[in-house]
Formats: C-alpha cells, sequence, structure tokens
C-alpha cells in the first residue's frame, strides 16, 4: 500500500498564494501561519518578464530562511509556457520542499514532470525524491483523470483543485450555491484518499466572506478534504478552525479507543459508546484524530 508517513508533509491545512514578483506580499507571508506557501510563477505572476523577478525573490528569500517556518511549494508554470525548465531547474534549492504542478490533464503530465525533477536532482546532487509535487486539478480532464494523476508518482503529496479554471473549461457557471463544483469536489477528494494522499480543497474567492468560507469549510471536512487553497490571510485563522480536530472530536476519540480497549481486555466482541457500536473504521478514524492532534501540537517546523 503506498502511504506518505513523512510528519512534515502530513499537515496541510491552509496553503497561500503569494505572487512571487511582488517583494512586499512575499515578506508580508513569511510573518503569516499559513502551513504552506504557494510562491507563484504562474497566473498571478504578469507581464512575462515579471517570472524573470519572481524566481529571483524566491531564491532571495529561501536562502535568507524567510519561510523557515513553513512548507514551501512554488506554484511553476505548466509544460506549454515555455518557463517551466526555468523554474524548476533555478529553484531547485535547499529550502525548497516541492512544487505544485498546474493543469495536470493526465498521469502522463506528471510522470513528464516527475523525470525532469529527477534529472535535475541526479545532476545536483540531491537523493531522488526529495523535490515533491502537489498536483492542481483544473479541467475536466483532469477530474476525470485524477486517480491516474495521483498513481503516476510518488513524488505526489497532494491533491489540488482549482474551480475557476475547471468552471471556464467545462463552460459552466460558479453559482452561488456551488452546484458546479460539487461533483468534481466530491471526485477529487475520493481520487485523493483512494490513493493515500492528502485532498486539498479550491479557494474561496469570495475573500471578504467568511460567513460564506465558513459554509464552504463544512461541506469541504464533510467531503473529506484536508486543507484549502487560501487567497488571503485573514482567511487562514478559519481554515485552521475546521481542519484541527476540535477539542470535542478529540475527547470523543480518546474515550472511543478506551472503550474499545475496555471491551478487548474484557473479551467481548465488541464496544458501545452513547449506544453506537464501535467498529474497526471508527477506531481507525479516533486514531488518526489524536494522531493528527499530536502532529499539530508538537509539529517541528521545517
Amino acid at each position: 500500500m503506498r502511504t506518505h508517513s513523512d510528519v512534515k508533509f502530513s499537515v496541510m491545512r491552509s496553503l497561500m498564494f503569494v505572487p512571487a514578483h511582488n517583494e512586499k506580499l512575499m515578506e508580508s507571508a513569511s510573518r503569516k501561519d499559513a502551513d504552506v506557501v504557494l510562491l507563484d510563477l504562474e497566473d498571478s505572476v504578469q507581464p512575462t518578464q515579471n517570472k524573470a523577478v519572481a524566481r529571483e525573490n524566491i531564491k532571495k528569500f529561501v536562502t535568507e530562511k524567510r519561510f523557515r517556518n513553513h512548507l514551501v511549494f512554488p506554484r511553476v508554470n505548466d509544460r506549454e509556457s515555455g518557463q517551466l525548465l526555468k523554474d524548476v531547474y533555478e529553484l531547485s534549492i535547499e529550502g525548497i520542499d516541492g512544487f505544485m504542478y498546474p493543469k495536470s490533464k493526465k498521469g502522463e503530465d506528471i510522470y513528464f514532470f516527475d523525470k525532469l525533477l529527477e534529472t535535475i536532482e541526479y545532476e545536483k546532487g540531491f537523493p531522488i525524491g526529495t523535490f515533491k509535487i502537489i498536483a492542481l486539478i483544473e479541467t475536466a480532464a483532469a477530474v476525470l483523470n485524477a486517480s491516474e494523476i495521483c498513481q503516476a508518482s510518488d513524488r505526489v503529496i497532494a491533491l489540488a483543485y482549482g474551480c475557476e479554471d475547471f468552471i471556464a473549461d467545462l463552460g459552466g457557471i460558479h453559482d452561488q450555491e456551488g452546484k458546479s463544483l460539487y461533483t468534481p469536489r466530491a471526485l477529487i477528494s475520493m481520487a485523493a484518499r483512494a490513493n493515500h494522499i492528502i485532498p486539498i480543497d479550491t479557494v474561496h474567492i469570495d475573500v471578504h466572506n467568511l460567513s460564506d468560507l465558513e459554509e464552504n469549510l463544512k461541506l469541504a471536512k464533510i467531503l473529506g478534504y484536508e486543507g484549502m487553497l487560501v487567497l488571503n490571510p485573514k482567511e487562514i485563522p478559519l481554515v485552521h478552525t475546521y481542519f484541527t480536530p476540535s477539542e470535542q472530536e478529540i475527547k470523543d476519540a480518546k474515550e472511543l479507543l478506551m472503550l474499545a480497549d475496555q471491551a478487548k481486555e474484557e473479551g467481548k466482541g465488541v464496544a458501545v459508546m452513547n449506544g453506537k457500536f464501535l467498529g474497526p473504521p471508527m477506531i481507525l478514524t479516533a486514531k488518526k484524530i489524536l494522531t493528527k492532534t499530536e502532529i499539530i501540537q508538537n509539529r517541528i517546523k521545517p
């Protein structure tokens, strides 16, 4: 079974986009509490000449360890941009944890990117597999090929949903109720879970509407997501609240495991909590809650 057991990459509640050509926003992001900074080289970096500025800014900030309390994943430009090789070669340096790969349409795209990283790692003397991949799902084809994308490389540690490009590709409407997003959100989360990687929900574009953000977070948690793409730092506290086990969840998990152990010691086939039988899936979920809580509380920042 494929698993990603590296504690360093096991908590990705908030992944904040930062336009890397904007030094002021880079400095601000370095002081925020996002788990992951997505230093953008793609859509938000325009015109094209600013992409070179963005690469230099990233190298400067990372070399100076300005993001030492974050996981650092630049979002590179896609295969057809003419910028991808420059992005990856220049930024395959100490302090970069991996890359967000945009516009992944099928497994072949990720396989190509994996081999590009492998070649650069070999040339620069990094252990093969050093740089991880967050695959960004932004098209209808990508949603349908999501599981294949997850399986294309062991570097893939998370699958993220980019809703705006998806809606444009679909020719649909980003409706207020989010009906057009529900099915892809569910499919992406299932594909990630089926392949033992972290599902990351799409951005909430109305960044000042925190009540609507909360409704989206409730749905994201129901659908099995562990984190969310973030556009504004003001979203981070609420995102962390929903993707961090609550005191009640922790209390219930501890009680459940205690009752399960007690039933085992007494030779009972199954434990009961609040009138409900505690089967293996509930026990597994309780263990995951406590493990995640411990990692968050005792996390060693990279």
